[in-house]
């Protein structure tokens, strides 16, 4: 490690024992030595005994920087997993991280508009940060032109530099992981730092997420099931970014939701079916969906419409990790393991020599005793824990491209439960994905090719004769060329024969002459006679070799 190495993970140690986060090592037989590894720190006291462990965790994490406070965002919404003072303490990294000086904020505006005053674009800017994150902070104001009330939001001032530093030992441990854990290397360790680092590389351009927010306000025009704000990308820049305001109820304000008469059981199934409409038709989602994100509109609450914001991360899959992840969702519900443990070979995520009985019965062993429960109870996030464990004996590496994909799956899942803890996932996730399988191999599937392929097979049929001619102008050319190798190799395959055959003879010629001169000296120029044949033999032997 470089020193500057060294001395970010001594500071991300000091935190976390300054905070006495070592609280939340289990006090088990396996964990004894980083117990008394703790106990050798003595110097290292917890400073904050007077705080809760929620508070102190949300404390630390904040302090660490952008890279941490993502890890600390994606712990909130599984409340699933943690106590509330936990969980309550973590969701407050979502929009309440400490803000950085509103005079700097508006320098930085200014600077992202070619050095002309905030005044000149915009009216009422509010120098008092409306929320502020861990990547950046937004500001409200009013466009000059239209009177439009928008947010502006601004990237925080030098987080390139800690992010990279971050990332640059994330790495470094990363590399020690095939080393220190026995299947250390099917984790792919460094494949997901990758992918995790480009994300957070990613938010720091404004451009990004103005287009990303474009793309996903067009796929959900007009639907009742999610609002994407309007961005005034005339105004935005890679350092700063310009949309609509919008006035919601955070969904995380499930006493305000109550209060608005708001649908609970409606609201948490539009969120999977959201999801699962990114995922699938548009092949493009949110893939940053925690609830400091997400809010609801005050509008028609019998009928509730989310309002998506903070488009900086989002994910896509290929057409065939899509059908491969739609046909596994679909064998889980139906409880067809074969079916399951075929895919997962067929896909390419388990070696291909790998014993498909063998993986049936152990994906069986870990999934039926949890559909023993009734289907709302069953969380998503415990079946993936629970299969990603029984999948290191069949050295089952992880997918990088489904990174996003599971974290997004599980804050949907930890959303849906907060929203309406009776929430059927499987119930309302099966349908949606019947329909499409059968939207992609069906009859509409054939059509559609049909419609897509149509101009361009329209526009190619006129050349159909000429280049009908010219492949078989091709292949009779390439048919002459191959028969014509194949007579050069017979022949060389003749001559080699025949040169093998003489240098036989050249050598019984030679051992036999040099038999005789040893043997019947009196003979003279016999057994030099023959030798000489010999020497002749070898040299008729090596030009038909050549």
């Amino acid at each position: 490690m470089t020193p500057g190495e060294i001395r970010r993970l001594y500071f991300i140690v000091r935190t976390f024992l300054s905070y006495g986060l070592d609280e939340l090592i289990p006090r088990i037989r396996i964990t004894l030595p980083l117990r008394i590894w703790r106990r050798m720190l003595f110097w290292m006291p917890n400073r904050h005994k007077d705080k809760l462990l929620g508070e102190r965790l949300r404390l630390a994490l904040q302090e660490l920087g952008p890279v941490w406070i993502k890890f600390g965002q994606m712990l909130s919404t599984r409340r699933d997993l943690f106590p509330p003072q936990i969980a309550d303490q973590l969701a407050m990294l979502q929009d309440r991280v400490a803000p950085f000086d509103g005079a700097l904020a508006k320098q930085q505006i200014e600077q992202a508009m070619g050095g002309i005053p905030v005044e000149t674009w915009f009216d009422d800017f509010d120098i008092t940060p409306l929320a502020s994150a861990s990547i950046a902070q937004v500001h409200t104001a009013r466009l000059k032109e239209n009177g439009r009330e928008v947010v502006i939001k601004v990237i925080r001032p030098d987080i390139l530099p800690i992010i990279r530093a971050d990332m640059k030992l994330i790495y470094r441990l990363a590399r020690w992981v095939p080393r220190l854990l026995p299947d250390g290397r099917r984790l792919r360790p460094l494949e997901v730092v990758r992918e995790y680092e480009k994300t957070l590389i990613d938010e720091l351009n404004l451009l990004r997420e103005s287009a990303n927010a474009i793309q996903l306000r067009r796929n959900f025009e007009d639907s009742p099931m999610l609002y994407v704000p309007e961005v005034f990308s005339d105004y935005c820049s890679q350092d700063m970014m310009v949309m609509e305001r919008i006035y919601g109820i955070p969904v995380s304000d499930i006493a305000m939701l109550h209060k608005q008469g708001t649908n609970m059981k409606l609201l948490a199934e539009r969120g999977v079916q959201v999801f699962f409409t990114q995922v699938f038709r548009d092949s493009f989602f949110h893939a940053d969906m925690h609830p400091g994100n997400i809010f609801v509109s005050y509008e028609h609450p019998e009928d509730p419409q989310y309002i998506g914001i903070d488009c900086g991360i989002v994910g896509s899959l290929n057409k065939e990790d899509k059908r491969y992840l739609a046909e596994n969702f679909i064998a889980f519900f139906n409880r067809d393991y074969r079916k399951v443990a075929e895919l997962h070979v067929d896909s390419g995520w388990v070696p291909p020599d790998t014993n498909v009985e063998d993986f049936e019965f152990a994906i069986r062993t870990v999934c039926e005793p949890i559909f023993e429960k009734p289907l709302a109870e069953i969380s998503f996030g415990h079946v993936l824990l629970n299969l990603f464990n029984t999948a290191r004996r069949f050295n089952m590496e992880v997918q990088p491209q489904l990174v996003l994909l599971q974290k997004t799956l599980l804050y949907v899942e930890g959303l849906g439960r907060q929203l309406y803890p009776e929430l059927d996932l499987w119930k309302t996730a099966k349908p949606f994905l019947e329909d499409w399988i059968k939207d992609q191999v069906g009859i509409p599937a054939l059509i559609r090719t049909l419609k897509e392929k149509a101009p361009f097979w329209i526009e190619k049929m006129p050349e159909l004769p000429e280049l009908m001619y010219d492949s078989l102008r091709q292949g009779k050319q390439l048919q002459n060329s191959v028969d014509k190798i194949t007579r050069d190799l017979q022949r060389n395959q003749v001559r080699q024969a025949q040169s093998r055959y003489l240098f036989g003879i050249g050598a019984t010629l030679m051992i036999s002459g040099t038999l005789l001169l040893i043997n019947k000296p009196e003979w003279e120029f016999m057994p030099a006679w023959i030798m000489a044949g010999g020497i002749v033999t070898w040299l008729i032997g090596w030009r038909r070799s050549a």
